[in-house]
């Protein structure tokens, strides 16, 4: 091509090429100026839709008159060939300069500024895009933002609003309702916007799924990490605006360009307020690290649980400084016993580095050791011994997760210095306690549940004023209520304490997250909804990486028949961590809203999750029946019936056991072992009279009288 001339345009270079157009640096001979030309290639010249893909571009864009829209002079036909004729503008794109990672700050806002100025002019002239993206924008040397490439584009109002080829071809932009192939308006344009910025700011994009299908249910359902999670000094005001943007309903976002422009122009102040507007900080991903179980290298083998506190502590102290990005306690605790190589344990959690310790207890005195380790190359970027008396064991850890910022160069805020610096207890017999009471009540069994709150009133016997021993006091009681009523924890004194020790830790502690979610938990089982729906919320809103107010959020709206918000808060809680219990019951949610692709997803991942469990925990059973109506829900009936006998060998008195086997046969069709389990379920203490009306895995009980006559059972008092 090079040398040719159309018309009265000479082909000097070829500037990009692609599957829609090939463009080249042009000289108008007759205006004697610089100019691109896009033309179709000689493979799909001849394919009507692409040939009105360009001829759409050229309309679209010319109807257009705006220093951030690409200028279009016109377009031709000479030799055969289509061709637009346009603005030359030499740059590089916005895609170049994220993969190169250097969109600083006040680089992103004063970007985003531009192309939203771009957006308004073509909504108020009644066009859509369709197609914003990195990849379609471009910067010139002054600094000049044009937005280009509307071979997408429609007009407000017609009827040509769906094309596939927007969804197969640039998905990772696409709205929610545009990937479903809903009729489109100028807010979709702010989703992709959002979109945009997001990756601007963070280094990547908000949803990253390689699978078509994942990725489409990630942009539809998912809430990505917030950016503070991949880069320091984040203005709330410009996190709002990115969440704006992508919120999932288009009534939830910008209505209109011009809205969106006054927002970021209060975010480009609040930077400059801020006194880092000059900082051309590169879009880089946060400093991340994994802290795996310690050691016991003490000569009594039951302290397992300490060892495992204090590494959990530690874990909680750094996920509360937003320049650090902490791998879960669920997701590093499973290596535990596993003798594997540290750079694939950090390449499996996805992290730089890796905290490994030991814990050595005698009497009063207490020995840990911590080494951080670089995964890349395995060595030691700190490295510390400390012997010092039981007393001292918050010191310890506040200087250990102290220690880990300064040798991974974390900047804190006073915030988190206090944050970190937070001593739970003044007792550490408390504490040891309440370690005790933290390991029985992950296993989330109805003995260990017991021992749990045991040991967490212990702990409060030594402190008066110990807010987490009484959330954990709350929380032990209301899932003893939630999964074994009929086993005489549905009491009125049963639930009001849990009433009244999350009263109290709220009380001691009205900043603890915790605390707030195990207020709202008892708050459900009191039927109390929307003032437990605002404590979770709350919770959330304090801590983020609050897993168990998410978790416990999401069986309250399943129980209540709250679909679409149960579905969304199970898949962030495993967004959290990654979780047997959470993703099994994402699974079901899917299938209770008929959701089909999603359930079938989900299930894969809740079986990969409860196998990942039982390494850890073999002998688990409610984990294992939750293993077993996922293996029948994904077709491998023999197994998962092999998995159910498995679960009743372990532990054939759990009601929740008996429950899910009952599921598990209900699945399969056979009803008379269905009933069976169900009532020797509920005769064992199950009594979720709401759960069963809403589990989807009963389904085929829903026609037989005999279902009712057992939920009348429950509800009618003996």
């Amino acid at each position: 091509m090079i040398g040719r001339t159309f018309l009265h345009y000479r082909i000097d270079k070829q500037l990009a090429a692609g599957g829609m157009g090939e463009v080249y640096l042009a000289t108008d001979t007759k205006l004697d100026r610089r100019v691109a030309l896009k033309l179709l290639p000689e493979t799909v010249s001849a394919n009507p839709d692409a040939r009105e893909r360009l001829i759409r571009e050229a309309k679209a864009a010319s109807k257009l008159n705006h220093p951030n829209i690409l200028t279009i002079y016109a377009e031709e036909e000479a030799d055969g060939q289509d061709l637009i004729v346009m603005e030359y503008v030499p740059g590089v794109t916005l895609k170049e300069l994220i993969e190169r990672g250097e969109v600083g700050l006040s680089d992103a806002i004063e970007i985003a500024l531009q192309v939203a100025e771009g957006l308004r002019a073509a909504h108020e002239g009644d066009v859509i895009h369709r197609d914003i993206k990195p990849g379609n924008i471009v910067l010139t040397p002054e600094g000049r933002v044009k937005i280009m490439d509307f071979g997408l584009a429609t007009w407000r109002g017609t009827k040509e609003l769906r094309d596939e080829s927007t969804v197969s071809g640039t998905i990772a932009y696409a709205s929610p309702e545009q990937v479903q192939a809903h009729d489109l308006d100028p807010r979709t344009d702010i989703w992709s916007f959002g979109v945009l910025l997001y990756e601007m700011l963070a280094g990547h994009r908000p949803f990253e799924e390689e699978h078509f299908t994942a990725l489409v249910y990630a942009i539809v359902r998912e809430t990505p990490p917030p950016l503070g999670h991949f880069r320091a000094n984040i203005p709330a005001e410009l996190q709002q605006v990115t969440d704006r943007c992508l919120a999932k309903s288009p009534d939830g976002r910008y209505q209109t360009a011009v809205d969106l422009i006054a927002d970021l122009k209060r975010a480009r102040k609040a930077l400059e307020s801020s006194g880092i507007a000059a900082a051309t900080l590169p879009s880089e991903r946060r400093p991340s690290i994994a802290v795996l179980p310690f050691a016991n290298l003490s000569a009594d083998p039951e302290q397992e649980y300490f060892c495992e506190g204090v590494a959990e502590d530690i874990i909680n102290a750094l996920t509360r400084v937003q320049g650090l990005h902490v791998a879960s306690r669920t997701s590093a605790f499973a290596f535990k016993g596993h003798a594997e190589d540290i750079r694939s344990i950090g390449q499996k959690l996805n992290v730089e580095t890796l905290l490994e310790g030991s814990v050595r207890k005698a009497g009063n005195k207490i020995r840990i050791s911590a080494q951080l380790i670089n995964v890349s190359d395995g060595y030691h970027l700190w490295s510390d011994r400390f012997d010092r008396d039981m007393e001292d064991v918050f010191t310890i850890q506040d200087e250990i997760a102290a220690s880990i910022t300064r040798a991974l160069q974390v900047i804190l805020s006073e915030d988190e210095k206090r944050a970190i610096a937070r001593v739970p207890t003044a007792d550490v017999r408390a504490y040891d306690y309440y370690l005790r009471g933290r390991q029985f009540f992950h296993q989330r069994r109805r003995k260990s549940l017991l021992f749990a709150r045991q040991m967490f009133e212990r702990a409060i016997e030594l402190d008066h004023q110990y807010a987490l021993a009484y959330a954990g006091v709350a929380d032990s009681c209301s899932f003893l209520v939630h999964l074994y009523p009929r086993h005489g924890y549905a009491t009125d004194e049963t639930i009001t304490h849990a009433d009244e020790a999350s009263r109290k830790a709220l009380e001691l502690d009205p900043t603890s997250a915790e605390a707030h979610a195990a207020r709202g938990f008892a708050l459900w089982l009191l039927n109390r909804h929307d003032e437990s729906h605002r404590e979770f919320e709350i919770a959330i809103q304090i801590d983020p990486s609050q897993f168990d107010a998410h978790y416990f959020y999401g069986r309250a709206c399943f129980q209540q028949g709250r679909l679409a918000e149960a579905a969304h808060l199970f898949e962030a809680a495993c967004g959290v961590q990654e979780n047997h219990e959470a993703r099994y019951f994402a699974a079901q949610t899917y299938t209770a809203l008929g959701r089909p692709a999603l359930a079938e997803r989900s299930y894969q991942l809740a079986s990969v999750a409860v196998e990942k469990h039982l390494e850890m925990n073999p002998d688990d059973a409610r984990a294992v029946t939750m293993g077993a109506v996922s293996l029948c829900r994904l077709g491998q009936q023999a197994k998962g019936l092999e998995w159910a006998e498995r679960a009743l060998a372990i532990d054939a008195d759990d009601a929740g056991v008996r429950y899910n086997v009952a599921c598990l046969y209900a699945l399969e069709g056979e009803k008379e072992r269905a009933f069976g389990a169900l009532e020797s379920a509920i005769k064992a203490g199950f009594a979720n009279v709401h759960w069963i009306e809403n589990d989807p895995d009963l389904a085929s009980l829903r026609d037989d009288p005999r279902l009712q006559e057992l939920l009348d059972k429950l509800t009618t008092p003996d």
